[in-house]
């Protein structure tokens, strides 16, 4: 990420996000081969990951999110001019984030393979504790603000609308690290990554993954600073 954000502080979309993320790992990694959009059959549907690593070690699944308020600027190299729609509907992004780490939990289960829940944004209330004193709304135990933990059973509305009920394996500590800063209002961008271990063995070691993934991608920007 601090890569990518020397030429690209700002992306026009999520699938813009996933092209440039892509070409930054061959750059960095040229041993690791990303494929994009490929499908993963079973239990009767497909899905599809945004984003597949394959390495001489073994496989790293990401999840891309890129959730945005109204920004209008000029940033990058080269300049562009960007102008960035607002999603609104924060409630969901958080749903969908956390839906994105499930799904990695159940990919995780293969041999070999981990992977990456990946949010970027210039909304500052999804990393920004909520208001003690605020009414507690339907997404409350979906909050993914800078902090917080995720674990266990997420319930949607209190339990009232069980479709949207989230079940985690792992325990996983947030944290938005700062991506870029532009001028005006919406101009800082943040970035949440969430590291899901293999628990191809069957023990859950969702939490111990999440810190060593942590730790490689730490020492892997160090040796890039070099």
């Amino acid at each position: 990420m601090t890569e990518l954000s020397r030429h690209r502080p700002v992306f026009h979309s999520e699938a813009d996000l996933q092209h440039n993320f892509a070409r930054v790992l061959w750059e960095l990694a040229p041993d690791v081969h990303a494929r994009l959009e490929v499908p993963q059959r079973g239990s009767g549907k497909t899905e599809y990951l945004d984003l597949q690593c394959l390495g001489p070690e073994g496989r790293t699944a990401i999840e891309f999110k890129y959730f945005t308020r109204s920004w209008n600027g000029k940033a990058g190299t080269p300049v562009e001019d960007y102008a960035l729609k607002a999603h609104g509907a924060t409630d969901l992004a958080r749903l969908h984030f956390v839906r994105d780490i499930a799904r990695l939990e159940r990919f995780c289960r293969r041999p070999g393979q981990n992977g990456l829940a990946l949010m970027l944004s210039n909304e500052t209330s999804l990393w920004a504790p909520p208001d003690p004193g605020r009414r507690r709304t339907r997404d409350h135990d979906f909050r993914i603000h800078h902090g917080r933990r995720l674990a266990g059973t997420l319930l949607w509305a209190d339990g009232t609308y069980e479709p949207n009920t989230c079940s985690l394996r792992g325990t996983y500590s947030l944290k938005w690290e700062t991506y870029s800063e532009q001028s005006g209002a919406g101009g800082e961008f943040r970035y949440l990554a969430v590291f899901v271990g293999s628990s191809a063995g069957g023990a859950d070691d969702a939490t111990s993954g999440q810190d060593q993934g942590t730790a490689d991608v730490r020492e892997a920007l160090k040796r890039t600073d070099r």
